[in-house]
């Protein structure tokens, strides 16, 4: 999908109930991949610090990924904390994660042509290359994305917190605001 129209896709999201609606949004918000959020657990949330630590064991690179939280992000998730489920988006079983087909039959009944839920994270890195136009570091480590050569990242060990921060809050307001 076209950043450009992210804003009315995301409109016509959340005014469907549906956790797996709850599940995308928070998807496409976050620019994470769809296997991270499906398997997102309460422990992983510091609401606090409004921070989500997505455990190595689930990152496609094998490293701890911190994704900011915005307000936005926080007001989809904390409603849920109400059904007392070990996953944020619970499946049909409970304490189960919802199935990794979801989000994509969501968008098949949506009648979304030519759009995965994986390629949100496209749409938010092109977004920040034309829009934000971040540091190519910053988009990439948003996204979890190893950067530059093995000397290169022996030498840069910071993930760029508050830029990434400042960054997907702006993306934030892009999408909710338009």
């Amino acid at each position: 999908m076209h950043w450009k129209d992210v804003p009315a896709f995301y409109a016509d999201l959340v005014s469907r109930g549906a956790m797996s609606s709850k599940a995308l949004v928070f998807t496409c918000l976050t620019g994470t991949r769809t296997s991270e959020v499906l398997r997102l657990q309460w422990a992983e949330i510091d609401s606090g610090a409004r921070l989500w630590s997505c455990p190595a064991d689930r990152m496609k690179g094998g490293e701890l990924h911190r994704v900011p939280l915005t307000e936005a992000m926080l007001s989809i998730i904390e409603p849920l904390r109400a059904l007392k489920s070990d996953y944020v988006f619970e499946g049909q079983k409970r304490h189960a994660p919802m199935s990794n087909m979801t989000m994509l039959m969501l968008l098949r009944r949506m009648k979304v042509e030519g759009v995965t839920v994986h390629g949100f994270r496209s749409t938010f890195r092109d977004w920040a290359s034309e829009v934000a136009n971040v540091p190519r570091e910053v988009a990439e480590m948003s996204l979890a994305h190893k950067v530059g050569s093995n000397v290169e990242r022996a030498y840069a060990r910071s993930d760029f917190p508050e830029r990434r921060r400042d960054l997907i809050e702006q993306w934030s307001q892009f999408v909710v605001i338009g």
